[in-house]
């Protein structure tokens, strides 16, 4: 399982400077097809420096969540370090 890409991804407004909330898309992989999945995250920053990423996938998958949202967290990260994100 893999996470493909993050489409529509849509960066909330707010008024806390160390969470920055996001709306999207996740493209997974599974061996056998693909999924498209709605979910919304968070990314906090702690006052240590690390960053928390909290996932809500809203639809149901025919796949276990555990491995689909520890996925979701490296892909996530890994966009935010190459500034990928909005």
């Amino acid at each position: 399982m893999r996470i493909l890409e993050l489409r529509n991804l849509n960066r909330e407004e707010g008024y806390i400077y160390y969470r920055r909330n996001f709306t999207g898309t996740a493209v997974i992989e599974i061996p056998g097809s693909t999924l498209e999945a709605d979910i919304d995250f968070c990314i906090e920053m702690s006052p240590f420096g690390e960053k928390t990423i909290d996932i809500e996938i809203a639809n149901t998958l025919n796949y276990p969540v555990l491995p689909v949202k520890k996925a979701l967290k490296e892909y996530i990260i890994l966009q935010d370090q190459e500034g990928a994100l909005p």
